[in-house]
C-alpha cells in the first residue's frame, strides 16, 4: 500500500536566484529523511513559482520497512566487572540502543568476546513519521540569505503564508512557526488571491492554472519562449540570446505575458553593452538583434500578469527606460569631458585593499608584471601592454561605471576608442578582466593576456602576501577564480610561462605591503595554483593517476604539464602499458632517489647491462630533440622501446651485488634509465 505525498510551501515572493537550489536541498531533504525512517517512495517531482515551494513524491509506502539490527559493542572484558556484573559501558549500550540488559549477547570475534545485540525493528505507520519529516524539511531547507518575521524563532527565505501537506488525500497534521499545514492554497496574488482547496498534485495542477499559477517551471519557459517568438515574428529581427535571463524571468512570474516596447533613437547612440545591461540587469528586459547582430531598437518585458490593457504597461516600462538611459546618456557625455588617463590620480586616493595600498599602487605592481611578460613573449607589443594596464582601472574613476559598475571595462574600451588609443590597448582595458568565470571568454590577444594575467597573479600573491586566504568555502577575493583564471589563459594560449618565477616576481612586488614571509607566500601560490590544475585536469577527464605523476614531476609550465598529460594519458591507453609501467616503477622504487656516479662499463658483468647501456644511449639520440619540440607522445614512445632491455637487465642482473662497486655502477644505471622519464612524470604514481 503507498499514497502521493505534496507539499506546498507559500510565501512571499522568493528571489529569483534562490529558487533552483532551495529545490534541489528540499528534495535532497525529504529523500533523505524518508530513506533514515524507513519510509519506501517512488517518483519526485518539483515545482516552483516565486511564492511557492512545491513537491510531490508518488507511490510513499503506508508502513516502515522492517528492519533486522545486529550491533557489536564494547569488549565483554570492559561490559562486565569481575564478578560477572554489567558495567556502564554495558548500561550505556543498552540504553544507546534502546533494550533491556537481559537482551545483551555476547559474539566470538578475531578480536575477542564482545557485546552484540540482534533485534527486529517492525515497521509502523508512515503517516505519524511526515509530521515531524516534514517540519524538518522545510526549517532545514538553506538559503545564501534568509530572514526572521515578527517573533518567530525560525527562519527563511522570504515569509511563510500558508502550508499544504497531504498525504493520500489526508492534511498531514504540523505547525511551522505560527502556519499550521492543511489544504489550502493561493492563487495568483493579484488576479486570483483567493483560497483553493488542494486533494492531489494532478487537482493542485488544474486548479493552479484556473488560478493563474504555472507550478511547472519548464511549462512558464516555453510559454515565455513561444510569445517572444510570437513578438519577435511581428518587430522583425531575432531575440539576442540570453539563456540566463531566461531562466531567471522563468522564476520571476507565475503568468507570464510578454510585452513589447520601443527604445527612442536617441538612445542608440549609446554603446550597445551599455544599453542592453541596463535594460538587462535593471528592468529585465530582452533585447532585440537584426542578421548582423545590430541592435534594434525595441525592447521586450515578461508581465507577471494577463494586462487588459498592454499599452498602459508598455508606456509605464518605457517611461522607466527613458528616465535610466537619460542618466547613461548624461554619464557618457560628461565622461568624455576627461580623458582616461587624467583619473590616474583619483585612484591614488582610492583605497584597493587597505593592507595592499591603492588602485594607483596596484596598477604600477601589475604594469610591470604584464611589460614583463611582453618582454619574455611578444617583445614587439610592450608599449601597448604598458599602456593598457596604465589604463585598465581609470574608467573605474567615470560616472558611468559608478552609476552601472558591471559596466567596468567596457566603458573603459569605449572611451579609449573615443580618444584614439590605439584599438588593441581599448580592447585589452576590457578583455584583462576576462575570464570572469569558469569556461568563460578569454583574451583575444597578447595585450590583453598579458595585461590580464598581470593583474590576477597581483591579486592572488597580494591577498596571501597579506593573510586573505581561502578556507573552505569562503573566499571573498574570489581567489580560486582567479588561480583558475591565469591557468585558462595559459592553457589555450599555449605560453611558456613559469608559474613559479611569475609568483616569485610578483611577491617580490609586494615586499613592502607583505605581513608574511616572501618565501612562505610564493610556495602557497604555487601551492594553490598547482591544485587548481589538477581540479582543472581532472574535470577534462584525464586519469587522476596521470595527473599526478605529471605534476609530481614538474608542475612550473602548465601548457608543458598539460602537453605530458595528453601523451601519458595516451600512452596509458595502450594494451601493453602495464608492463612498462611495471618496469619503470621498479626502476624508481630500487633506486630510491639514484645515485650521482657516472656509469663506468668497464665494471658491467655481463651482457644485460652493456645491451642496456647501448639502448640507452640510442634513445637518448632520438629523445632529445623530442623533448626540446615538446613531443611527449613521441618521447614517451621512444622511451618505452627501452622497456625489453630493461626487462631483461631485471631477469638476469642481482641490482644489489655484494661488491659495492658493481652495485653503485648499476644503480647509476638505472638512475640514467629513470632520467629518461622523471622530467616527463613520476612513474611510481601510476596505477597500471
Amino acid at each position: 500500500m503507498s499514497a502521493e505525498l505534496f507539499l506546498e510551501i507559500g510565501t512571499e515572493e522568493i528571489p529569483a536566484g534562490f529558487i533552483p537550489k532551495a529545490l534541489e536541498d528540499m528534495q535532497r531533504l525529504l529523500c533523505k529523511e524518508l530513506d533514515q525512517a524507513r519510509i519506501a517512495y517512488g517518483q519526485v517531482q518539483t515545482f516552483a513559482t516565486p511564492r511557492r515551494l512545491c513537491i510531490a513524491i508518488a507511490d510513499v509506502a503506508r508502513q516502515q520497512q522492517r528492519q533486522e539490527l545486529e550491533v557489536t559493542g564494547p569488549p565483554a572484558r570492559i561490559a562486565f566487572d569481575a564478578e560477572g556484573n554489567p558495567t556502564k559501558a554495558a548500561e550505556g549500550f543498552a540504553r544507546t540502543n534502546g533494550v533491556e540488559l537481559a537482551d545483551l549477547q555476547t559474539i566470538e570475534t578475531p578480536k575477542g568476546e564482545y557485546l552484540f545485540i540482534s533485534r527486529v525493528i517492525e515497521g509502523g505507520d508512515s503517516a505519524t513519521q511526515l509530521p515531524r519529516i516534514l517540519e524538518a524539511v522545510i526549517g532545514g531547507i538553506p538559503f545564501r540569505k534568509s530572514m526572521r518575521w515578527k517573533d518567530l524563532d525560525i527562519r527563511f527565505a522570504r515569509p511563510i503564508h500558508w502550508i499544504v501537506a497531504l498525504y493520500g488525500g489526508e492534511v498531514v497534521p504540523f505547525t511551522f512557526g505560527d502556519i499550521q499545514a492543511g489544504n489550502l492554497s493561493r492563487g495568483h496574488r493579484f488576479m486570483a488571491p483567493a483560497e483553493f482547496t488542494v486533494s492531489c498534485l494532478d487537482d493542485y495542477l488544474i486548479q493552479a492554472e484556473a488560478q493563474h499559477v504555472i507550478p511547472q517551471v519548464d511549462k512558464r519557459r516555453s510559454l515565455i519562449e513561444g510569445q517572444l517568438a510570437e513578438l519577435v515574428s511581428k518587430l522583425g529581427g531575432r531575440i539576442n540570446p540570453d539563456p540566463e535571463l531566461l531562466e531567471e524571468v522563468s522564476y520571476l512570474v507565475e503568468t507570464p505575458q510578454a510585452l513589447a516596447g520601443s527604445i527612442e533613437a536617441r538612445f542608440l547612440a549609446l554603446p550597445p553593452e551599455l544599453l542592453i545591461t541596463s535594460m538587462r540587469e535593471h528592468q529585465r528586459y530582452f533585447t532585440l538583434i537584426d542578421a548582423k547582430g545590430k541592435l534594434l531598437p525595441h525592447f521586450i518585458t515578461i508581465a507577471n500578469t494577463i494586462v487588459t490593457d498592454p499599452g498602459v504597461v508598455i508606456a509605464g516600462n518605457e517611461r522607466v527606460l527613458r528616465a535610466r538611459l537619460s542618466d547613461a546618456m548624461f554619464f557618457w557625455q560628461e565622461d568624455q569631458k576627461t580623458l582616461l588617463e587624467t583619473r590616474l590620480e583619483p585612484l591614488k586616493k582610492v583605497v584597493y585593499q587597505a593592507k595592499l595600498g591603492t588602485s594607483f599602487e596596484k596598477i604600477e605592481r601589475f604594469k610591470t608584471l604584464a611589460t614583463e611578460l611582453a618582454e619574455q613573449l611578444n617583445p614587439e607589443i610592450k608599449g601597448l601592454v604598458g599602456r593598457a594596464a596604465l589604463l585598465a582601472k581609470c574608467d573605474l574613476e567615470t560616472g558611468m561605471v559608478y552609476e552601472f559598475p558591471e559596466l567596468q571595462g567596457i566603458m573603459g574600451r569605449e572611451y579609449a576608442l573615443l580618444e584614439g588609443e590605439d584599438p588593441r590597448v581599448a580592447k585589452a582595458i576590457f578583455e584583462h578582466y576576462l575570464p570572469t568565470q569558469a569556461g568563460g571568454e578569454l583574451p583575444s590577444d597578447d595585450v590583453g593576456t598579458f595585461v590580464s594575467l598581470a593583474d590576477k597573479i597581483d591579486t592572488l600573491c597580494g591577498c596571501f602576501a597579506v593573510g586573505l586566504i581561502p578556507s573552505g568555502t569562503a573566499d571573498p577575493y574570489a581567489l580560486r577564480r582567479a588561480a583558475i583564471g591565469i591557468l585558462a589563459i595559459i592553457l589555450e594560449g599555449n605560453l611558456a610561462i613559469s608559474i613559479p618565477r611569475l609568483v616569485e616576481r610578483s611577491v617580490a612586488l609586494l615586499e613592502q605591503k607583505a605581513t608574511r614571509p616572501l618565501d612562505e607566500v610564493s610556495a602557497e601560490v604555487v601551492e594553490f595554483i598547482r591544485l587548481r590544475l589538477v581540479n582543472l585536469l581532472g574535470g577534462q577527464n584525464f586519469p587522476a593517476d596521470v595527473v599526478d605523476a605529471v605534476l609530481s614531476a614538474s608542475f612550473n609550465e602548465p601548457a608543458d604539464a598539460l602537453a605530458r598529460v595528453k601523451a601519458l594519458a595516451e600512452l596509458k591507453s595502450r594494451e601493453d602499458f602495464e608492463p612498462l609501467a611495471v618496469a619503470f616503477k621498479r626502476v624508481v622504487n630500487i633506486i630510491k632517489g639514484g645515485v650521482e656516479e657516472q656509469v663506468d662499463p668497464a665494471l658491467f658483468e655481463s651482457d644485460c647491462e652493456k645491451r642496456l647501456q647501448l639502448q640507452l644511449e640510442q634513445v637518448l639520440g632520438g629523445l632529445e630533440p623530442q623533448i626540446e619540440a615538446g613531443d611527449y607522445a613521441a618521447a614517451l614512445v621512444t622511451i618505452a622501446g627501452l622497456r625489453p632491455a630493461v626487462d631483461n637487465f631485471f631477469e638476469n642482473v642481482m641490482v644489489m651485488a655484494e661488491d659495492d662497486k658493481v652495485r653503485t655502477n648499476r644503480l647509476a644505471l638505472l638512475t640514467a634509465v629513470s632520467h629518461l622519464f622523471t622530467d616527463i612524470a613520476d612513474f611510481s604514481k601510476i596505477t597500471a
